[in-house]
Formats: structure tokens, sequence, C-alpha cells
């Protein structure tokens, strides 16, 4: 996977969790932290705040079990 790839995936979502982008993936949490940083850093992305909602609307995470980031453009 490469970094436009995790754009891509996030410009057609707005918001996603990063278990999800690990599942969509096949990737390591760890390692699409990284290259979320990288996107954080260029503005583009950012990490939402503890106990923010996905957006996905099942209510299945518990608040704070998950981390959310929102794309900025």
């Amino acid at each position: 996977m490469i970094l436009a790839e995790l754009r891509d995936y996030l410009k057609t979502r707005q918001r996603a969790a990063l278990t999800d982008m690990a599942n969509h993936f096949k990737s390591e949490p760890d390692a699409l932290r990284g290259m979320l940083d990288k996107w954080v850093s260029k503005g583009r992305v950012e990490k939402l705040p503890e106990g923010t909602a996905c957006g996905g609307g099942c209510c299945k995470c518990g608040p704070g079990a998950t981390e959310i980031y929102e794309w900025k453009g």
C-alpha cells in the first residue's frame, strides 16, 4: 500500500476508524499510523478526539476504543 491509496480511501469516506483501514488494507495499525502521520503533518488529515463517532452509524465500538481520522483536503 502506498500513501496515495490511503489518501483515496479517506477522501472517499471522509472519516474512518484506524481498525477499518487496517482491515481494508490488510495492514497493521502501527504501519498505518506512520502513513497517517505523514498526511496529518501536511494538514490533509486530522486525528479526531477520543470518543468521536466514526460516522458509520453502527454503534458497535465503545467510546474511546477507536482512533478516527478525517480527510481535510
